[in-house]
């Protein structure tokens, strides 16, 4: 049964491991016979700063409104970022910021403690490039980056399951290793896992 995919490529270098990573897993989908949009997020014009927080209204730039759109058609998101300082890198946080915004990925209603999901029905892969060892992320630095985008941030808003698949350490990996990154990540598109 084929799905729609949004893959979203959220490294903000024009060339990158999570670049690739994003398109062989959509080029991969597509074999497949899956209905795949892959967005490169350094290509948008937005700005990335929520200036009013949610207390005022900031117009949505027209790239903006075209990713709403798109979010809203699939059934399977795929992030595919690098983890900088234990988080995503300011691009893709700017772009939460102003992309899922109450009314569009959440609501919240009086006399309730917790937000209505509004992007129930989605399910999303993460593609999570890292320096850091994958224990060691895991293990000592307590994840923060994986607790962020699954549990504050696609749960919140209703996305689930949301399934994480981790390149690391990418600092000094060989040619074959990446090869076999790009291979695995070819493989969940083919499965749109």
């Amino acid at each position: 049964m084929s799905k729609r995919i949004l893959v979203l490529n959220a490294n903000p270098k024009p060339a990158s491991l999570s670049q690739a990573l994003a398109e062989r897993y959509a080029q991969a989908a597509r074999q497949a016979g899956h209905a795949v949009e892959l967005v490169h997020l350094h290509q948008l014009d937005f700005n990335p700063n929520l200036a009013l927080g949610f207390e005022g209204e900031q117009a949505l730039e027209p790239a903006l409104q075209r990713l709403q759109g798109q979010i809203e058609q699939a059934e399977h998101l795929v992030w595919a970022y690098p983890v900088w300082w234990g988080s995503v890198p300011a691009l893709l946080k700017g772009l939460l910021d102003r992309l899922l915004l109450p009314g569009f990925a959440f609501r919240y209603e009086k006399g309730q403690a917790f937000p209505q999901r509004l992007l129930r029905g989605r399910s999303a892969r993460l593609l999570v490039c890292m320096d850091t060892p994958a224990w060691y992320f895991r293990w000592i630095q307590r994840a923060p980056a994986h607790h962020m985008m699954r549990r504050t941030v696609l749960e919140f808003c209703g996305v689930a399951p949301v399934r994480i698949s981790e390149f690391a350490p990418v600092l000094h990996s060989s040619a074959a290793q990446r090869e076999r990154w790009l291979d695995q990540a070819a493989r969940l598109g083919a499965a749109a896992g």
